[in-house]
């Protein structure tokens, strides 16, 4: 009987904070265009796909050694 002297008011807290964290969130718009964020997939970029990293190239050797 005595953990409930503890889960009553430790629920209590987590239910207030709960409820400020949604009005935290509406007031900064989170819920403001549920549809846009969905269809952003959909549509097609004509952008083209960033080059993968390629393996740094070995510094080039002294050449002038070369032409002796």
């Amino acid at each position: 009987m005595r953990i409930l002297l503890l889960l009553v008011p430790i629920s209590l807290v987590l239910l207030a904070l709960a409820i400020w964290a949604f009005v935290w969130a509406v007031r900064r718009g989170q819920f403001d265009d549920l549809d846009t964020p969905a269809l952003d997939i959909l549509t097609d970029d004509d952008r083209p796909a960033p080059p993968r990293d390629a393996a740094p190239a070995a510094p080039e050797e002294d050449r002038s050694r070369d032409a002796d």
